[in-house]
């Protein structure tokens, strides 16, 4: 998917997005980039993205379809703030074999590789809907719905887009209450597909809807399950869908 990117520049704009995103902007110092997302005070997702020190500045590097909302939304808190908001023409370039100079390590996975600014490098040819699903990280447009998904669902403590330590930020509260419990009772996980379904295909458990099929590769696919619902053997369309329960802590 084509990316934007929006750069924050002003009097210290990692103190103004600290107090709005899910992870902690203290990692970029270390790190260089950071994952989080935008919520809703009720807690879902508005949109997810890389956050990346530039000269003084933090690029976010957001999936298009979803930059121009976001600008808006983070324009209504910057308020009076000293703060600037614009796109800009920078590219972004990912790869999975060795890493170029400058290059950033994904912070979601190793399995990504790595990432780029201000360079176009040629394509590597890898196939990033095969890793995605490998290990299941789902995808702004595609598992991950603006109003809808719930980021810790969404497995974003997994793959390092949540700082439950941080403090306050838009949809803390929520994030928090559902990191406390016991367990969660739905979420995206990979399974096992023989044959194919359209994206967002119900599977079903018998005669109940135990959740939605979404990206599929080399015969796995990431699913959207209700757990107390989802078996062993599912269908979805015409694909057997596989999926193994993890096991209980003892």
């Amino acid at each position: 998917m084509q990316r934007a990117i929006i750069q924050v520049s002003g009097a210290d704009p990692a103190k103004f997005l600290q107090g709005l995103v899910s992870n902690d902007l203290g990692r970029l110092a270390r790190d260089g980039i950071v994952y989080a997302a935008l919520l809703t005070p009720q807690g879902k997702y508005l949109a997810d993205f890389f956050l990346v020190a530039h000269e003084g500045s933090i690029l976010i590097d957001v999936a298009e379809p979803l930059a121009d909302d976001l600008v808006k939304r983070l324009s209504l808190y910057k308020l009076r703030a000293p703060i600037t908001l614009e796109r800009v023409a920078l590219p972004v370039s990912r790869g999975t074999g060795p890493a170029p100079d400058g290059a950033l390590a994904d912070p979601r996975h190793p399995a990504l590789g790595w990432r780029v600014y201000g360079r176009d490098l040629p394509d590597d040819g890898t196939d990033w809907n095969a890793l995605r699903v490998a290990h299941c990280v789902p995808e702004a447009g595609i598992e991950l719905i603006p109003n809808e998904t719930f980021i810790l669902e969404a497995g974003f403590d997994r793959l390092n887009g949540v700082d439950f330590r941080k403090g306050c930020y838009v949809g803390q509260e929520v994030t928090a209450r559902m990191q406390h419990k016991t367990a969660l009772r739905k979420g995206f996980v990979t399974v096992a597909v023989e044959g194919a379904a359209p994206v967002g295909a119900d599977i079903m458990s018998g005669e109940k809807v135990a959740g939605q099929l979404f990206t599929q590769a080399a015969g796995k696919a990431i699913a959207f399950l209700r757990f107390e619902r989802a078996s062993a053997a599912m269908q979805a369309g015409s694909a057997r869908v596989l999926w193994q329960e993890p096991a209980q802590p003892a």
